[in-house]
This record gives C-alpha cells, sequence and structure tokens, in this order.
C-alpha cells in the first residue's frame, strides 16, 4: 500500500489537514487587514461561496471591515445591498474608496423578497459583491444561496446576529464580530482549518463624514485578550 505524500494538498486543492489551513478552492481578494487575512483561507475573503459574519450589533464597524475588499471588487461592478438595518450612507462608501454610484440598495419588506433578490442576482453574478441582512434563515434558503453563489465568483457575506452562531450553516467561512475600544474583534467560527487561538483584534479608523454632532451611538465594547493589532485607516 503507497503511503500519502507529505503535500497531501498535492492530490487535490479540496484537500487539507485539520492542524493546517486549507487553500482556497477558488478566488479570494483582500481583506485589507494583514492580522486577518493571514487567518483565513487563501488569505481573503472567498469569492464563489457564502460567507457569514455573526454581529454583537449591528453598526459596529462591520462594513468597515469589509470596506478594503468592496473596493477592490466594484472597480468594474456593482455592489448590491439587500435589507440592510441602516441607510447606507453615501459619504461614508465613497470614504472608503467604493464609488456612490456602484451602490445598488434593495428594501425588502418580507424575508423572502430579500432571498429571493439575493438568490437572482447571485445567479445572475452581474455584481461584484453582495451583503445581505437577515435575522433568521432556515437552513435549507441558505442552502439555496451558497448553491447559487458558487455559480458566480461574487463576494458573498450574509449579516445576521451573533446570536445565531449556534445555528448550523452550510457557509465556508463564519465569523463573530464584536465591538472593541478601537475597533472590532473577529473570532473564526468556522474556517477550513485548526480553530484560531485568540481573536483577531482589528483597529478601524472613523470617518468624519460618518460623525454626528447630534447623534453619538454608545458602543457596547467586550474585553478580550489584545493579540497584534491590526491598523488600517478605512470606515463606513
Amino acid at each position: 500500500m503507497n503511503a500519502l505524500p507529505k503535500d497531501i494538498e498535492s492530490l487535490h486543492p479540496s484537500l487539507w489537514r485539520g492542524t493546517q489551513l486549507a487553500r482556497a478552492h477558488g478566488r479570494t481578494v483582500d481583506t485589507g487587514y494583514a492580522a486577518l487575512s493571514a487567518e483565513l483561507p487563501g488569505g481573503g475573503w472567498p469569492l464563489g461561496t457564502m460567507t457569514e459574519l455573526l454581529l454583537q450589533q449591528p453598526g459596529i464597524g462591520e462594513m468597515r471591515l469589509l470596506g478594503p475588499a468592496m473596493a477592490a471588487v466594484s472597480d468594474k461592478r456593482s455592489i448590491a445591498l439587500i435589507a440592510p438595518q441602516q441607510v447606507p450612507n453615501a459619504h461614508g462608501y465613497a470614504f472608503m474608496g467604493i464609488d456612490p454610484g456602484k451602490l445598488m440598495w434593495l428594501k425588502a419588506v418580507k424575508s423572502s423578497d430579500a432571498l429571493w433578490s439575493a438568490e437572482q442576482i447571485l445567479r445572475a453574478g452581474s455584481c461584484g459583491a453582495l451583503v445581505l441582512w437577515q435575522q433568521h434563515i432556515r437552513a435549507e434558503s441558505l442552502r439555496r444561496l451558497l448553491l447559487a453563489a458558487q455559480s458566480s465568483e461574487m463576494l458573498f457575506v450574509v449579516m445576521r446576529p451573533l446570536a445565531r452562531a449556534q445555528d448550523s450553516s452550510p457557509a465556508s467561512l463564519r465569523l463573530a464580530v464584536r465591538a472593541v475600544a478601537e475597533g472590532v474583534a473577529v473570532e473564526l467560527i468556522k474556517r477550513k482549518g485548526p480553530a484560531a487561538p485568540a481573536p483577531i483584534m482589528v483597529k478601524l479608523s472613523p470617518s468624519p463624514n460618518l460623525i454626528s454632532e447630534h447623534r453619538r451611538v454608545q458602543r457596547r465594547t467586550v474585553e478580550l485578550p489584545a493579540p497584534a493589532v491590526e491598523h488600517a485607516a478605512i470606515t463606513e
């Protein structure tokens, strides 16, 4: 019986050891934050699949976290935002390097409408990125979206509450995002590779376009260990 080669990935790109990060089974786009990219298979956000961001609360910096990648994929194609929980701020997106004219904002009264719209956009493959906000999604609906995403090379991100972290999901990458003093702490809940030893601290600089003198939101923060902090002047 022949022994397996030391580099098992040489047999097929889908094979990987549980003690090492898998290679991405497709293209990726750099996150813009070196410490985060280093912990993701392929070194960035995966394209042609589903990524879940599980948020402690909306508006803690999740769009700034995606900002560099969205700016990269919006160079030639639009970005679709479906049922965002906050009104998109054109000045904030421009500050991130995204042409507001490339944004496509879809309102959906019903969850079924949002899911249908997301599936059609994924199957059309005409956008560079799609971000979908949903509170509750049934497992079969997630699988439909994943299949649709696999037919494209789109950056597809589903935003859900952190409470949904215990739910099963077919997403290839699941990250919990919590607010900390100067940015966000990103915990890797699911990836093709070993468990991450600690949350990744990402520092986010606020945009002057998003600071209102009339309304300031108090952020709830959590105490977490502080490994190396990655700096990036990217904002929503």
